[in-house]
């Protein structure tokens, strides 16, 4: 086993010929490593179609109760969580003098780190690269070349649109989230569960957490990554549509609340009926609330789940 095996890239060599000289035997090495940038780059090149690559993601509400929207999933911040502020602020610092150096030259970590935060307070929003531009004082190229390192390095998801078959006049840019709520929440500077609450930027953190955990399944098991999101130029939207194997596709909708009502419903039955058989599920994800209720049905054929509910349904195979 070797840990941060970016930093000594020369062995990979070696283990190549040791691999090649008996490649039935499988699983000898292991090789972990905090700079995925530097780490792919020395994996792939000298031991191409050799590894089986994992990313190790925060950690899911499936595995820890820890987990919440304040927090995150990082585990340091959830081992020691009135220290969150200090680990989140050196995690950055780390990230911005490390991993961005080892991707590109970006010359203006200030302006960088601006940028960091105002990308925070479009999380969950369509992505506009001149608006993000424009502010800062950077052109949209630049804004690419950051949007990219974010994605690369696993700060960032990005969400495109669904829409395959469907004869309408749709949103086709694609929607941004930061992959950690806690993250997320730092940036924006919300420092309490009281803050959070109060927040205007309480339901797309939510809706954010829910996409994280689809990502995360979708990774630990092994799966591709398929996540969309659907809005069209009447209004018609719904936040998520996943396709599952041999189960049609789920159309999700995200509500931070704990109370669901009736009206929540209407997007994703208007939508049903564009899609027609191909959607199999209808759920509304929302806010945990004290109730024991295991799942209840909000109209016909449209369920509501809260988030831990909903990972479960997910991670068994519902």
């Amino acid at each position: 086993m070797f840990d941060e095996i970016q930093n000594a890239p020369e062995l990979l060599s070696y283990v190549r010929t040791l691999v090649d000289a008996a490649p039935r035997r499988m699983g000898q090495w292991l090789f972990t490593g905090s700079q995925e940038a530097p780490l792919m780059q020395g994996i792939t090149e000298p031991m191409a179609g050799r590894p089986a690559i994992l990313q190790l993601l925060p950690f899911s509400v499936s595995e820890t109760p820890k987990v919440n929207m304040l927090h995150g999933g990082f585990p340091e911040v959830l081992a020691r969580p009135k220290s969150r502020g200090l680990w989140f602020a050196s995690y950055l610092q780390t990230y911005l003098e490390r991993d961005v150096r080892a991707i590109t030259s970006v010359r203006d970590l200030v302006t960088f780190r601006r940028f960091l935060a105002m990308l925070a307070s479009r999380h969950g929003q369509i992505l506009n690269k001149t608006d993000l531009a424009a502010p800062l004082g950077v052109s949209v190229p630049t804004i690419s070349e950051w949007l990219h390192i974010l994605e690369v390095t696993g700060q960032v998801m990005v969400v495109p649109p669904y829409f395959e078959n469907l004869a309408k006049r749709l949103i086709k840019s694609r929607k941004i989230y930061w992959g950690d709520s806690g993250l997320a929440c730092y940036l924006l500077g919300i420092t309490s569960e009281a803050e959070l609450q109060r927040s205007p930027f309480l339901g797309q953190l939510f809706e954010g957490s829910v996409a994280a955990e689809i990502l995360k399944i979708q990774a630990n098991q092994g799966a591709r990554k398929e996540l969309y999101y659907f809005r069209d130029q009447q209004g018609l939207e719904a936040d998520f549509l996943m396709p599952r194997p041999n189960a049609g596709i789920w159309l999700i909708e995200c509500i931070a609340g704990k109370t669901v009502r009736l009206p929540m419903a209407a997007p994703l039955l208007s939508l049903r009926r564009a899609l027609g058989n191909r959607s199999k599920r209808l759920i509304i994800v929302h806010g945990k609330s004290r109730s024991t209720l295991a799942t209840k049905a909000v109209t016909d054929g449209v369920e509501a789940l809260d988030l831990e509910q909903f990972v479960a349904d997910l991670i068994h195979g519902h």
